[in-house]
């Protein structure tokens, strides 16, 4: 691909309040590259998550600490008007309960020193057809389990030597096979919540007596531990009950659980907190770098599409460091910039008209 279009397309994906197209971009250079050669760009071998680690590496570097975590989480890249393909199809949105038409994309988010950095992404791709038994319908399917994306994205880190201790996820990659697997594969700790219904024993000779209660049921005292088993893991828990106000006053309850022993509940919920990162990367994808403001109908054309929208949030990131300023004051500025320019280019205009 080509880095110096790349660049600018970059650049015009972080700089565009609309609908970001090559006919766009080839426009605002005053028609110095064609939109063709900007189609060519999107057209060119699709970028994948070794190309973006071979872009973010240096940055890793400069920032990665052993206090530094990996957060693995999805999203969905809304496409509602898009023609269904491989990668723009229907998807459960966990968030909403409802399945959606969009991109699906999992995550690896690496955060030390209030930086986050995507140091690997999967497209979820649903290249399988099969018959629903439930409604008769055909449907598409993804031939690999998101579990197993997960895991392959926390090997890809391992195996890049970027510094973690800890694996951050949300409820839904709380399984026991990702437990094991951080545990004795690539021998990391994680920090995960547990549904309230998810069985938990009190001892091991209880858990070994196959006797489990549900979470929820459990009596744990405010700001302390206490040591857990679950069913397919052979290894003891920290478990802690999080309780928080929500943005409505409404109170909820988070259940945590650890790999590390050594824990307290404050460093617990410390470390957890900073899973919020990959909320904030999600918005910023989506608001700040024009990742769902593309019409390309290609699967190739909107695969190099996304790659480019997480390169201009790494772009952001950059900005942030040596400005202070987070993403959306970065936008924000540009687009007073933006409007006072235009504001300048009327008057100039309306000049004539007001001295004739």
């Amino acid at each position: 691909m080509n880095a110096t279009l790349l660049d600018l397309y970059v650049d015009y994906l972080i700089s565009s309040f609309g609908a970001t197209t090559a006919t766009g971009l080839s426009s605002l250079l005053d028609g110095e590259i064609s939109h063709d050669k900007i189609t060519r760009l999107l057209a060119s071998p699709p970028q994948t998550s070794m190309d973006l680690w071979f872009g973010v590496k240096p940055q890793v570097r400069q920032i990665e600490s052993e206090t530094g975590v990996l957060i693995i989480d999805d999203s969905i890249s809304h496409k509602p008007c898009t023609d269904e393909n491989e990668i723009v199809c229907w998807h459960y949105d966990h968030t909403t309960g409802q399945l959606v038409k969009g991109i699906n994309f999992l995550t690896a988010l690496y955060q030390s020193q209030e930086i986050s950095l995507p140091v690997g992404v999967q497209l979820i791709a649903k290249t399988e057809y099969y018959t629903d038994p439930k409604d008769g319908k055909e449907k598409r399917r993804c031939p690999v389990n998101k579990n197993q994306y997960c895991r392959e994205l926390i090997a890809q880190a391992v195996q890049n030597q970027i510094q973690f201790q800890y694996v951050l996820t949300d409820v839904w990659f709380a399984t026991a096979e990702n437990m094991r697997f951080i545990r004795h594969e690539v021998d990391k700790h994680f920090v995960m919540p547990l549904k309230t219904n998810r069985k938990v024993a009190l001892s091991l000779p209880e858990k070994q007596q196959g006797k489990y209660v549900k979470i929820e049921t459990l009596l744990l005292e405010k700001d302390t531990t206490r040591q857990i088993y679950l069913e397919g893991v052979d290894f003891p828990f920290s478990l802690v009950k999080q309780v928080f106000v929500n943005g409505d006053d409404s109170t909820g309850i988070r259940y945590l659980v650890t790999s590390d022993p050594n824990l307290t509940y404050s460093q617990i919920t410390a470390i957890y907190r900073k899973r919020w990162n990959v909320e904030c990367y999600h918005k910023s994808l989506k608001q700040n770098a024009s990742l769902e403001r593309s019409p390309t109908q290609t699967l190739t054309s909107q695969t190099n599409h996304f790659f480019a929208s997480v390169y201009a949030y790494l772009r952001l990131e950059t900005l942030k460091r040596s400005t202070k300023l987070n993403h959306f004051a970065l936008k924000s500025k540009i687009y007073l910039t933006a409007i006072r320019s235009a504001f300048d280019e009327l008057r100039r205009l309306k000049s004539p008209l007001l001295n004739a």
